[in-house]
This record gives structure tokens, C-alpha cells and sequence, in this order.
């Protein structure tokens, strides 16, 4: 585990393996650095490129700082990229994508990018838009302690996830996992922005399947 500086002083948390041209993995939604799917892609690169897997912050054992703003998180990507000798290629998982997106149009030096199902929703399907109150609901169930609730709330309503497949959840093994992430939940929809794209884009249908984040 290394550590680096973003420009306003946060500690950013992250794991690096390989040897070649660095590669900056993002995730999502309550996940970090030893996400899964984000882990095995990192295996198959290693061979061929540095790979570097980190903690967005507030989540994992990387820092924070109140309030949140998209711009401290494309510093902490500049500081990354920095570390990796400054430019890199960039690969972004769900709203990871879409902070890689936020980051190589602000300017910094990312090489090429990769993004794996962004969960925006196209202009047809609006209905798929969570509620304008999300991100007020989110913070005030985690200010109340009630951290397994927001993440309720965002697979629900967020998601689309049918709440029949979230009640057997809150039993599982990972849950608690899951609910060390939940202050950072209203991020990611503040991440977002407006979630609508074209209704013809290609990147618009890729995204709209239902299985979001």
C-alpha cells in the first residue's frame, strides 16, 4: 500500500503492480481498491503494464474532506497521474467511468481511456433517473447512523435493484463491507450530474441496461 498527496492535502490510498506503461484503475460505488472486477482486470494487465488501483476519497483507507466536489476528485486523479510520471491511461468502472471522463476533459494527461458501463440514462428513459431528493435523503440516513439504510435506499431507488433482493442481502457476508461506503453514496450521485445522454448514442444504450453501477 502506497500513499500520495492531492492538491488540497487528502491522502490517497493505493496499490500498484506490474511493470510498463501505467494504468490507473477507478471504481465505483461502494467499492475500493480491492473491488473484484477492478482486481481481476489488474491481474491480466500486470504483465504488460504498471497497474495502480487506489481508493477514491472516502472510500477505503484514503482520506476525505467536506464538502464533497467532483473537482478534488480529478485532483486526486492529477495526483496519481503524477505519481505515474505524469500521463497515464485511465480505466473507469461504473461512475469511476464517468470521473475518468470528468478528469481527461479537464485536461489532465491521460493517455487513452476505458469505461465499462457509465450509468448514464438516455433521454428517452428518464423514468430511470433517481429522485431530485437523493443525495438530501442519503446524508441525513447516514448523519442518523443508519448507514445499512442508505445503502438500501441507493440500491433501491438508485439502482433499481427490487427490494426483494436487497432484504436477504442485508444478512450476507459483504454487507458491512457495503456500509463502510454509504457517506460516500451521495457522491457518486453528485458525481453524475444530470444523467441524461442522446438517446442514439451508443454510449447511451450500453449504459441504459438496467444493471447499473
Amino acid at each position: 500500500m502506497s500513499k500520495v498527496q492531492s492538491k488540497d492535502g487528502t491522502t490517497i490510498v493505493f496499490d500498484q503492480t506490474g511493470t510498463g506503461p501505467a494504468v490507473i484503475m477507478v471504481s465505483g460505488a461502494m467499492s475500493n481498491r480491492k473491488f473484484q472486477g477492478l482486481v481481476q482486470v489488474a491481474e491480466l494487465l500486470a504483465p504488460h503494464f504498471t497497474i495502480i488501483c487506489y481508493d477514491r476519497r472516502g472510500h477505503g483507507y484514503s482520506g476525505d474532506s467536506t464538502p464533497y466536489a467532483v473537482e478534488h476528485e480529478v485532483e486526486d486523479l492529477a495526483a496519481l497521474i503524477n505519481e505515474a510520471g505524469g500521463s497515464a491511461f485511465v480505466y473507469g468502472h461504473s461512475s469511476g467511468a464517468v470521473l475518468a471522463l470528468e478528469a481527461a476533459a479537464s485536461g489532465l494527461a491521460i493517455k487513452k481511456l476505458v469505461l465499462f458501463e457509465p450509468p448514464y440514462v438516455a433521454e428517452d428513459s428518464t423514468d430511470n433517473i433517481p429522485p431530485e431528493d437523493a443525495v438530501t435523503q442519503l446524508n441525513e440516513l447516514n448523519a442518523a447512523g443508519r448507514r445499512g439504510d442508505a445503502v438500501e435506499y441507493f440500491m433501491t431507488k438508485v439502482m433499481r435493484i427490487p427490494a426483494e433482493f436487497v432484504t436477504p442481502m442485508r444478512n450476507a457476508p459483504m454487507w458491512p463491507e457495503l456500509e463502510s461506503e454509504a457517506h460516500t453514496l451521495a457522491y457518486d450521485i453528485t458525481l453524475m450530474g444530470d444523467w441524461l445522454v442522446p438517446a442514439l448514442s451508443g454510449l447511451a444504450h450500453g449504459a441504459d441496461t438496467g444493471n447499473r453501477w
